[in-house]
């Protein structure tokens, strides 16, 4: 069941008649020469710490270690709860959760890095936002998770997720296209139009630079993480529609590690560029945040 790209991937799906949570839980089964039932507590025990990840800032907001952020989650909640939101129930839980994500990772709490800590809050923010409009059970989540997976798996194997490497794209395009293809599945579509779903979204993203203010990831990252949840949710959307990709994802990863490659090193983690070196950005960046 292993495989090295995506077109391996949907035609192991085709041949075998299986979603592509399922190839992804049988070639970690095989290649970690473990049990389908261990691997499953394992991703059980992902969903625990990102549901956990994603409500106690709700519940117990705080100020981040760099004080940039803090106490936003609860402020999108509050706002939910009132009936004032303009984004829709999905995106608008979706985008408290993801920013609620950053902050516990700001704040040295546990999180999953889904696939860096920099964007730990894209996969987590959507998929518990779907589940709580549409009912859904925790073992399906897990299945979504096994999907997200396998798109995270693609991109590290043929590209990077790296900040400093591919610049944001890496990080919050690559969550937001496994965050893409789970919710396509999650919501019954067929592999393809999960490969479809995260093709768009690095389409949609790329090129997004890495500048986080005094180098911290906190800032623009929890908002670029709330960003992602509605690109994700969109290219999802019209996956799921049948609109097809010209693009396939083989290729997307490809172009977004070649443009990630051609970003100047001011635009890669650096905090020499972008939002970092504007004159608000360094002002707070020298006054420690505060």
């Amino acid at each position: 069941m292993d495989f090295k790209n995506a077109k391996e991937l949907l035609e192991l799906c085709r041949i075998n008649h299986l979603p592509i949570s399922d190839v992804m839980r049988q070639r970690e089964c095989e290649l970690g020469e473990t049990t389908a039932d261990t691997i499953r507590h394992r991703m059980n025990r992902v969903l625990e710490i990102m549901r956990e990840s994603a409500s106690s800032p709700i519940k117990c907001p705080g100020k981040s270690m760099g004080g940039l952020i803090g106490g936003e989650a609860k402020k999108l909640s509050v706002h939910h709860a009132k009936g004032k939101n303009i984004c829709g129930s999905v995106l608008s839980r979706g985008i408290t959760y993801a920013m609620a994500v950053l902050e516990v990772n700001a704040s040295m709490g546990l999180i999953v890095a889904a696939p860096t800590a920099g964007s730990s809050g894209i996969v987590p923010g959507l998929l518990l936002a779907l589940q709580e409009e549409y009912h859904i059970s925790d073992d399906r989540l897990i299945d979504a998770l096994f999907n997200a997976g396998a798109i995270g798996y693609l991109a590290m194997r043929n590209a990077t997720v790296a900040g400093a490497v591919g610049g944001c794209q890496a990080e919050v395009g690559v969550a937001s296209a496994m965050a893409a293809s789970a919710a396509v599945e999650l919501m019954g579509g067929e592999p393809q139009q999960c490969l479809y779903a995260a093709s768009t979204v690095l389409m949609n993203m790329l090129g997004l630079v890495c500048d986080p203010v005094g180098g911290l990831v906190e800032y623009p990252c929890q908002n670029r993480n709330a960003a992602g949840v509605a690109n994700a949710l969109i290219a999802a959307e019209m996956a799921l529609s049948g609109i097809p990709q010209l693009i396939p994802l083989d290729e997307m990863i490809a172009s977004m590690y070649s443009v990630g490659k051609r970003l100047p090193v001011e635009l890669r983690e650096t905090a020499l560029g972008g939002c970092a070196a504007t004159p608000t950005g360094c002002t707070l960046c020298q006054a420690g945040g505060h």
